[in-house]
């Protein structure tokens, strides 16, 4: 197995993958786009990452788009969505950082993983399986779902549950859910997915699958395999920013900034 770059090695790619995305892009979209551009090797993307539940990869491609972000090439939306600033220039950014940068970019980095990892911890060591799809159940009616049934333990199939989607209020679509409260070091694998859309036929064309974990790339793929139904994937970070957004069981606690304003003081020498 090849040694795993230095992160200053993915700023130019991160770059150019969102510019090949149009301007913008989620993590999971920008990371497979710098996936693409690299052809770097599963042996490096299972790499686990020394201190998070995280790989490697996903960690420092976390820690580039922070670090782009302070030098003020990307900015980032409240949604996860992180785009190339409109008056970016590109001539200035730095391959080299001072270590007293590098400590803030890897403190926000941690920061942010930390609470996901906590959150997540909660859940599986204090949710049983049942409570677990109560949460989901709960989480999805939050996000307008209607008609959110709960059916894991009746053992219908491997279904944990059923739900009617509304868009604008308007169109709807029935999906049907499966609920996996593993470890965040697990992986769910494309074999979980193929059992899932098993389950699926006859009874809708719409599937989303939601874990603790999270999904190999195999699983990825199977998904979103051309001809077969598409199945949408939730894992842990997006389950932990789901209860974030949503305000449920997390409080978002605002942190208060003092900035002193020197010209303010210094009129006071300019009065007479």
């Amino acid at each position: 197995m090849a040694e795993f770059p230095k992160r200053e090695y993915f700023f130019k790619p991160v770059m150019q993958a969102i510019q090949v995305l149009g301007g913008s892009g989620s993590n999971d979209e920008i990371n497979n786009k710098v996936i693409e551009i690299l052809k770097i090797s599963e042996d490096l993307l299972t790499l686990p990452h020394k201190n998070t539940n995280q790989t490697e990869f996903e960690y420092e491609m976390a820690w580039v788009r922070t670090m782009l972000k302070s030098q003020g090439l990307l900015e980032n939306s409240q949604r996860g969505v992180w785009s190339i600033n409109a008056s970016a220039d590109f001539s200035l950014l730095k391959l080299k950082m001072d270590n007293q940068l590098e400590f803030q970019v890897s403190a926000e980095v941690n920061e942010d993983e930390n609470w996901k990892e906590r959150v997540i911890d909660v859940i599986t060591e204090y949710l049983s399986p049942a409570a677990f799809e109560r949460l989901i159940q709960r989480l999805l009616r939050e996000k307008g779902f209607t008609q959110v049934e709960v059916t894991g333990r009746s053992g219908d199939g491997g279904i944990d549950g059923r739900g009617i989607a509304r868009i604008n209020g308007i169109l709807s679509f029935h999906i049907i859910f499966q609920c996996k409260r593993y470890k965040a070091t697990s992986k769910v694998g494309s074999k979980d997915i193929r059992d899932f859309r098993g389950a699926m036929v006859g009874r809708t064309d719409k599937g989303l699958f939601i874990t603790t974990a999270s999904f190999t790339r195999d699983a990825i793929a199977e998904a979103t395999r051309d001809g077969a139904p598409t199945i949408d994937l939730m894992d842990g970070d997006k389950l932990a920013e789901k209860l974030k957004e949503l305000n449920l069981g997390l409080k978002v606690e605002l942190k208060e900034i003092v900035k002193v304003d020197e010209d303010w003081f210094k009129n006071f020498e300019k009065a007479v």
